[in-house]
């Protein structure tokens, strides 16, 4: 699968996204999805088409009812800028 990204490894295009490219971003960052990772993207895609912004880790939580600390127990590091990544999603403003 060729998938146009940019210099961080986010979708150059948006649109471009599906479940099958979030496999391959994940790949990319030698990260394997599970059911369970992917509900948060899902999550995510669903907060930021309702309102047009990457909501931050805090919002996150609390808007999907899950702790800081189950995202970062699945996500290990950046647990925004990951779902992001995967998810299609602008980066995160604050992460580098």
């Amino acid at each position: 699968m060729n998938i146009a990204i940019d210099n961080d490894g986010f979708l150059a295009d948006p649109s471009d996204w599906s479940v099958d490219v979030a496999h391959e971003l994940a790949k990319l960052e030698e990260f394997d999805l599970t059911d369970d990772h992917m509900k948060f993207i899902e999550e995510a895609r669903t907060m930021y088409q309702s309102n047009g912004i990457v909501p931050p880790l805090r919002r996150f939580c609390k808007d999907a009812g899950v702790s800081k600390q189950e995202l970062y127990d699945l996500f290990m590091m950046g647990p925004m800028k990951l779902i992001c990544k995967f998810g299609g999603l602008p980066k995160p403003t604050g992460c580098t």
